[in-house]
This record gives C-alpha cells, sequence and structure tokens, in this order.
C-alpha cells in the first residue's frame, strides 16, 4: 500500500484555513496516519476539525487539535529596543545591514549577537550577521544555501608546475567540475551520506533523495567557484607541519545545491506559520528546538551539512587524481549554519550567516575576490564575536548595479594584470564588487591569525546568476 501524500489544497478543500494548522496536521497525518487511504484521512480530518476539543486529549491529533481551537493568531512582539552587540568594520557596512541586525537582536529569543566586517544586506539577517539564540532555530538566520562552505587541499605538485602546465590545469578542471542551478553530474557519484535515515524519516526529504543523488559533487552559482592557486603558508607552527613556503593549492566555494534549498524555502513557510512576527522581522520567524518541527529541520539542516561537505571531497578527489597529486593538508569550514554553542555559560543555537567559525584553534578559509588573495587562519575564540569571523570579503555591491558598473573589456584587463585565467563567471562578480579583502582583515584582527594565503590563478565559475552567500 503507497504511503499517505497530503497537500494542502486538500485541506482548504475540506473547509481547514490559512493558518498554522495545515502544515502540523500534514505532518501528523504522514507520520502516524501513513497506511490510511487519502479518503479516510481527510475523514478523520474533518471530524478533528468540526469539534477539536474532542480530540485535545489525542496523543497525536491533540496536535491539531490545538491549532484549530485557538481561533486568532497573536503577533509576537519584540523587545523594546536591541540588544547590545559588537560591529566589525562599522565604517564599511551599509545601512540596510544595521538595520537587519538590529531587528534580529530585538527577537524575543536573542541572547546576543555580532556583525563581521564583511556584512551586507541579506535576507532576514544580513549577511555576516551572527545571531545566538535560546532554544530556537531561525532557518533564514541560517540561510537559502544551507552548509555553504570552503574546502581548501594543499597539494605536493611544485608550485612552478602551475603556471609550466597551465593548459592541463584548465582542462582538467573544467572537465572536473560542473556549474549552475539544476546542474547535475554526468555520472552519479556514490557516498554515504546518501543513506543517512533522515532521507527516509523526513517525509520532505523523501521527495529530495534523488536530486540530491544527482546534484553530488556539482557546483551553484552566484559566487561558487572553484580554483587552482598558490598557497603561501607563512606561519612555521602551522597544524600540519608544513615548511613555510609557497604551495600548489585548490579552493572551493558551494553549498547543499537544492537540497539545502529546498529545505531552507520549506521550513521558513511553516516557522512563519507558527511564528508570527512584525512585518519588519517576519523573515526570522523561529522554530522551537522542542517542537517538532524544529527538531525536524535540526536534522534537516546538519543533513545538508554533510551534503554540501561531499560534493567538496568529491570535487577534489577527482582534481586531485586527475592531476596525479597527493594531498598534503585540508582546510575546511561552514559558513552558513547554526551551532550549539556555550557563550557567557549559556547553552544557545548560534547562526552564523556568511560567518566562518573562529573559535580558539578552529581553521578556516576566508576568500578574497576572484583576483584577490584568501587567507588561512586561526580562530582565538573572541567571545565578543561569538567565536566567529568574515566569511570573506563581502560584498560593496550589488549583482545588478555591478554588472551596471564593470564592463567585459575592465573585467578582462584586471584578469590579465592579475595574471588569473577566468573560466565562466560574470560581471556580477568582478573583483571590484567585493571589499578590499585587505581591509576586511585588519578590521578583524582580534578574531583570527593568519597562517596562510591563497592566491587565485585559474578560476572557474557559473556563467552568472543570483546566490545567497
Amino acid at each position: 500500500m503507497s504511503k499517505l501524500k497530503l497537500r494542502g489544497k486538500d485541506l482548504r478543500a475540506i473547509g481547514y484555513p490559512e493558518a498554522p494548522v495545515i502544515s502540523v496536521a500534514i505532518g501528523v497525518m504522514e507520520k502516524h496516519y501513513k497506511h490510511h487511504s487519502q479518503d479516510a484521512a481527510l475523514a478523520l480530518l474533518t471530524q478533528v476539525l468540526q469539534d477539536p476539543a474532542a480530540f485535545s486529549a489525542d496523543e497525536h491529533l491533540g496536535k491539531i487539535a490545538e491549532k484549530l481551537i485557538v481561533e486568532e493568531s497573536v503577533e509576537i512582539p519584540l523587545l523594546p529596543e536591541a540588544l547590545p552587540y559588537q560591529i566589525f568594520g562599522k565604517e564599511f557596512i551599509e545601512e540596510g545591514a544595521l538595520r537587519q541586525m538590529n531587528g534580529a537582536m530585538r527577537l524575543p529569543v536573542t541572547a546576543a549577537g555580532a556583525l563581521m566586517p564583511d556584512a551586507h544586506q541579506g535576507y532576514g539577517l544580513p549577511i555576516g550577521g551572527v545571531l545566538a539564540v535560546r532554544n530556537a532555530v531561525i532557518p533564514y538566520a541560517v540561510g537559502v544555501d544551507i552548509g555553504c562552505r570552503m574546502c581548501l587541499s594543499i597539494l605536493d605538485i611544485p608550485a612552478v608546475n602551475l603556471e609550466k602546465n597551465a593548459a592541463q590545469f584548465k582542462r582538467e578542471l573544467i572537465a572536473q567540475t560542473a556549474f549552475g542551478a539544476g546542474m547535475s553530474w554526468k555520472k552519479p557519484e556514490d557516498d554515504a551520506v546518501l543513506d543517512n535515515p533522515a532521507f527516509q524519516e523526513i517525509g520532505l526529504l523523501k521527495h529530495l533523495q534523488a536530486k540530491a543523488a544527482a546534484q553530488l559533487s556539482t557546483s551553484g552559482s552566484g559566487n561558487h567557484f572553484v580554483e587552482w592557486g598558490l598557497v603561501e603558508i607563512t606561519d612555521p607552527a602551522n597544524e600540519w607541519n608544513l615548511a613555510p613556503g609557497v604551495y600548489l593549492g585548490l579552493l572551493s566555494h558551494s553549498g547543499s545545491r537544492g537540497l539545502g534549498a529546498q529545505i531552507a524555502a520549506h521550513y521558513t513557510k511553516v516557522a512563519q506559520e507558527v511564528c508570527q512576527l512584525p512585518r519588519e522581522v517576519q523573515h526570522l520567524a523561529w522554530l522551537d528546538m522542542d517542537s517538532d518541527n524544529g527538531r525536524e529541520y535540526w536534522t534537516a539542516m546538519n543533513l545538508a551539512g554533510d551534503y554540501a561537505s561531499a560534493n567538496h571531497h568529491h570535487i577534489h578527489r577527482r582534481l586531485i587524481k586527475a592531476m596525479g597529486a597527493t594531498l598534503l593538508a585540508r582546510v575546511e569550514n561552514h559558513h552558513n549554519f547554526a551551532w550549539k554553542e556555550t557563550h557567557n555559560g549559556e547553552n544557545l543555537i548560534v547562526h552564523r550567516k556568511g560567518a566562518t567559525p573562529a573559535g580558539k584553534g578552529a581553521l578556516g578559509v576566508i576568500p578574497g575576490s576572484m583576483t584577490e588573495p584568501g587567507f588561512i587562519v586561526r580562530g582565538r575564540g573572541f567571545e565578543g564575536a561569538l567565536d566567529s569571523a568574515s566569511h570573506g570579503a563581502g560584498r560593496q555591491m550589488s549583482r545588478s548595479k555591478a554588472t551596471q558598473t564593470f564592463t567585459g573589456h575592465e573585467l578582462n584587463r584586471i584578469l590579465i594584470e592579475k595574471g588569473v585565467t577566468l573560466v565562466g563567471g560574470g560581471l556580477d562578480e568582478a573583483p571590484g564588487a567585493y571589499k578590499d579583502i585587505r581591509a576586511v582583515m585588519a578590521a578583524q584582527k582580534p578574531l583570527v591569525d593568519v597562517i596562510g594565503t591563497f592566491l587565485p590563478k585559474i578560476v572557474r565559475m557559473a556563467d552568472g546568476g543570483p546566490s545567497e552567500d
């Protein structure tokens, strides 16, 4: 017998209101009454709708009844004023990002926050925003591209070979990568992440497993990239015992593809249904960590993070094998994610939307642009930043403004000057659209120590398009 599959319009057709009860009812029925026929399930839901009080004590249907008994939704009030928070590099952070962060600091669940020097306006929480809350998770404070991350591999091939054999490096970079919305890999990769039981336990994920399998090991659009470059290790006390000097490096930036995007869209909608907030902060609706929806999102978010990591590892494995190289060291980190952490003696959920974890001793990569260096960093565990740092240079210009400001001729001139070969990419990713990475790094000296740099030389991107960092 096929398992129950209900849609919102099925419930609306029998009289259910446009309210949080619809998602709750579908979740309850598909989880606890999954072997009912659709007619039987709708008949039962009709009984609950007609007399919700009669079902209020029922273990499962009581959750639906509870939502029906509440006659009207009540908007959750914000704190009168934003809680104080530290801002790094305030002089080059736009007003829109500050306004969004101030809104986030007025949520009644908020405990602490910080704004990184690469911050710019996004949706809900600004990109570059760090938000710690009590017993809740905010899907839009994690971001659309769940688990978007950096991965740097340092290889044993002499760095001088990158210029000597540039044609081969470029050829393999094209052959071993795929970019763009909806892009799938030509030969499905096998990975343990696809066997995660969450794919069978959560209804939404069941319908996303096939897409996840097809897109595994591919990259998104916008600012996502895979690039060959030169790594310079400057700290003799580095964690890999590498001698200071210049090495060949492979750096990638992307996230959880369609899997993460659909998880974000679904649970943001659920959060907005169950958490009514004033219009200016409605994207910051949260899910209680003690609720079924909160626990489901947390499981799905972590799955998306593992999936994003697997994407990078397959890309790196293929390219390392194609070039006959050996891996010497690797640095990687998420920057669109939420973590359970303790700050000031309190257990909190810390959201880093476009921010790098920088707890004491934590390693990470903070990229610049397609022509400017990225930095390999070691966190200093600065509490005022909630153990965080920037996730890159940060945009100083919107994508549309960048395409109107720069020309292909100008971009080519800069690439030639910097000795960078670009495959794909668009004017929306022109280096001038980004802040000065050196100024950003200077603004966060208390947050990280620099142990090396990465200078891009052969860059592969999609042909241009929207992306949220």
